[in-house]
């Protein structure tokens, strides 16, 4: 069996915690930020974590990780 590599796009959009979860950042922050409210801008700064149904197909994506 051949190595299995990992997708360097997936890996630099996603990272693994210390206890196993995959966390993602937020889509649309670096665009049009000013017309936002500082509310929402604020939101862009945390990580939340890929839901469950994505989470086979980034395994797949980053066997090395996990």
């Amino acid at each position: 069996m051949p190595k299995l590599k990992t997708h360097k796009g997936a890996k630099a959009r996603f990272h693994v915690t210390g206890t196993g979860k995959l966390m993602r950042r937020k889509g649309m922050s670096s665009h049009l930020r000013r017309k936002k409210s500082k509310r929402a801008r604020r939101s862009f700064d945390r990580k939340l974590p890929v839901s469950k149904t994505r989470l086979d197909g980034l395994r797949r994506l980053m066997p090395n990780s996990f």
